[in-house]
């Protein structure tokens, strides 16, 4: 047995400070960018490519549904080392105009027992014009790539719809698709940008400036009913998609947590796929639902994507169990999708809600 084992690879990365960690993995990350053998053979091993699983979404061809979350390659850097992990899109930032250092460390933590991760990152990034000359890098490179925006911590809520209005007008040619994240709960008072005033006013500033898909990314711990309520509301404002769910702040779901910063991995699971399911329940077929919280497998996956979700996003489970998963994901998809009879992913998307109607 090679002792190259991403498990043996885990054990040696979970001695370090998780940042440090995560510093250490973007070097590998960029290597393989630059190394064409390592990138083929890693390709070959992880990404999938089959009819079944293909869709055009936004204009684009996504070859598998599995993306990458934002937060995890928050400045664009790693691009190009997606499709050798086995992703069939990823999505770049939370990026902010100008550039800011984040929360005080320390501020991100396993909870190892949960299969989870907690941060309090803070959007610490390089600032918008950071991002913008890492997608020139890659501008003729054909993968679909979101690109989530935030506002800077030091910007008033005021003022907020300003940095948004940067951000669309700097991104207004790249990408696949822009994120306007207001659900993240390490910002102080971003998340009470989930109204319905803020909402039309930022996709109304968005659509005249780009003509890019705009989507809304919600958080897990709104009420269902508000949650539902202010995602049929930026629909009807332009959201060309919903993204559910942002991390949580609801440390009742483990002893290990922290009283601050949020919750992704297995212990988002249950309350992420509740309010999907309930947003799903009223957009599905009226716009584009991308799921993400606590998908670890290709049930989860499966059980999303019948629920209306035409991507799904990993990030947390990516981290524990390394760059196969997406590809086993993939692979156990396509078996799934078989056995329900379908011919194509198009014909699960939904399937419950259409059993249902």
């Amino acid at each position: 047995m090679s002792i190259l084992t991403y498990e043996n690879l885990k054990k040696i990365m979970f001695k370090f400070e998780p940042e440090r960690a995560h510093t250490i993995a973007g070097f590998g990350l960029k290597f393989i960018s630059i190394c064409p053998p390592l990138k083929r053979c890693l390709i070959k091993r992880n990404f999938v490519d089959n009819k079944i699983l293909r869709q055009r979404i936004f204009g684009e061809l996504f070859y598998n549904p599995v993306g990458l979350a934002a937060g995890f390659d928050k400045d664009g850097e790693y691009i190009k080392a997606m499709p050798p992990l086995g992703f069939g899109f990823t999505e770049i930032g939370t990026v902010t105009p100008k550039p800011q250092s984040g929360n005080p460390k320390p501020r991100l933590f396993r909870l190892i027992k949960d299969n989870s991760i907690q941060n309090a990152m803070g959007f610490n990034n390089k600032g918008s014009y950071n991002m913008l000359q890492n997608l020139k890098k890659v501008k003729f490179f054909r993968f679909p790539i979101g690109i989530n925006i935030g506002k800077n911590k030091i910007t008033s809520q005021r003022e907020a719809i300003e940095d948004y209005e940067k951000l669309f007008k700097a991104f207004k040619d790249y990408g696949t698709y822009i994120v306007i994240n207001i659900s993240s709960p390490n910002t102080q008072g971003l998340r009470d940008l989930q109204n319905e005033a803020f909402i039309k006013e930022v996709f109304r500033v968005g659509k005249s400036i780009t003509s890019k898909p705009i989507l809304l990314k919600i958080a897990p711990d709104m009420e269902i009913d508000e949650a539902v309520n202010l995602s049929k509301m930026a629909v009807k404002a332009g959201a060309s998609g919903i993204i559910a769910t942002n991390t949580t702040t609801d440390y009742s779901l483990t002893p290990n947590a922290k009283d601050f910063g949020g919750i992704s991995g297995e212990l988002l699971r249950e309350k992420s796929f509740k309010l999907f399911d309930a947003i799903a329940s009223e957009l599905f077929g009226k716009t584009v639902l991308i799921s993400v919280g606590g998908i670890s497998d290709a049930n989860e996956a499966y059980r999303r994507i019948k629920a209306g979700a035409s991507l799904v996003q990993i990030y947390t489970s990516f981290i524990y169990k390394g760059p196969s998963l997406i590809g086993k994901i993939n692979r156990d998809l396509i078996k799934l999708i078989k056995k329900d009879g379908y011919s194509s992913i198009y014909e699960a998307i939904g399937a419950n809600r259409k059993a249902g109607a």
